[in-house]
């Protein structure tokens, strides 16, 4: 038997995770708070696995309804095992289908869920657009991503047919991740007249997940979905819009930005919904996710990159300076600074780089 917070479960043959129980945690946190709006909460589980996920949704985020999803049939056993009561309360159903089909059941027959919870392995691109095919107007949508090779611009051709983007490697390139990730969503959304908005979006070593509202009206707009530019020689960053592509070059020294996107560069977190999220860690004591969400909250609305501790220190040539110390010092000259979930030894700023090693100094 393993155990994770309130679940007791068997893993079986089926693929567990420990160190995803972050994500997780998250998971409950945001599916917990939802009711507290609406009244009710219908989760579905597309991708089960063992069904840990589905069972804390029911004990943790007092679901009133689980359809807990397994496309592998020979996880029927375990999976009937670890949900025994809440099917046995009749608030929970197992199936073994595709999941593009239970999407599109719920589709056909209008049945939408408050939550759907897509957790992949490998690349997310079959279910960016059939997973909003059951998602309610209102509703919260949990999407993975592992394949961060392509998400970090090491494999750019990949990158075009999951994302219809072209990503490019660079120090923030796992938030880049995150970012095409949303931005793929976003577009698909829009061309069904609908538009997301992320709720939170979270990076743990190979893993993406974002949270995201699905709302009625359009949500995409040349501001928030452009591309990023970066500076081999100088180390900065720009966003750049649609109408300037193909005009733009660093303004520090005029050399060609290597471009990557499109993307979303609109905010990564609602800070809200993450102030309720961490009101609710600190009620049942998780005093981890607490410090976790004080971060995303801190970083949700700065540039969409950051800056390594270690290129300020390599590009100034000097010792890498401590990070809450340039952070105070930033902010002390006027600047907004944060540090970043993403990465321990990296800051979020609107200052340049230039300014950030003349500071470190």
């Amino acid at each position: 038997m393993q155990s994770e917070v309130r679940a007791r479960f068997r893993v079986g043959n089926a693929f567990y995770r420990p160190l995803s129980q972050v994500a997780r945690d998250l998971g409950v946190l945001s599916a917990a708070i939802y009711p507290c709006d609406t009244g009710y909460l219908r989760v579905l589980d597309a991708m089960s696995g063992c069904g840990v996920r589905s069972l804390r949704y029911w004990l943790e985020s007092r679901a009133d309804w689980v359809w807990a999803n397994e496309g592998n049939p020979e996880l029927s056993t375990v999976l009937h095992q670890n949900l025994e009561e809440a099917i046995a309360s009749g608030c929970c159903q197992v199936t073994h289908l595709d999941a593009n089909r239970v999407f599109f059941e719920c589709y056909n027959h209008k049945d939408y869920y408050d939550f759907v919870d897509v957790d992949c392995f490998g690349s997310p691109a079959p279910y960016l657009n059939t997973s909003l095919w059951a998602t309610k107007i209102g509703g919260l949508l949990y999407l993975t991503s592992t394949d961060g090779r392509t998400a970090t611009g090491h494999a750019p051709q990949s990158s075009l047919s999951t994302y219809g983007a072209y990503a490019r490697n660079h120090p923030a390139a796992h938030e880049q991740g995150l970012r095409l990730l949303i931005g793929s969503v976003q577009q698909q959304a829009a061309a069904k007249g609908l538009g997301v908005e992320p709720i939170f979006s979270l990076q743990v070593g190979q893993t993406y997940r974002v949270m995201l509202r699905l709302v009625g009206t359009q949500a995409l707009t040349a501001e928030n979905y452009g591309f990023l530019g970066y500076c081999h020689h100088c180390g900065d960053y720009q966003t750049v819009s649609w109408r300037k592509l193909g005009r733009v070059v660093c303004p520090h020294d005029s050399h060609p930005l290597t471009l990557s996107g499109p993307m979303w560069l609109g905010v990564l977190h609602e800070q809200l919904y993450l102030r309720r999220m961490e009101l609710l860690a600190k009620e049942w004591n998780w005093l981890k996710r607490v410090q976790l969400l004080q971060t995303m909250k801190s970083e949700a609305d700065l540039p969409p990159y950051f800056y390594t501790l270690s290129e300020i220190g390599h590009r100034g040539r000097m010792d890498i300076p401590k990070r809450s110390h340039l952070i105070q010092a930033l902010q002390a000259q006027g600047y907004r600074a944060s540090p970043t979930h993403i990465n321990a030894q990296a800051i979020k700023t609107d200052a340049s780089l230039l300014t950030c090693i003349a500071v470190a100094r």
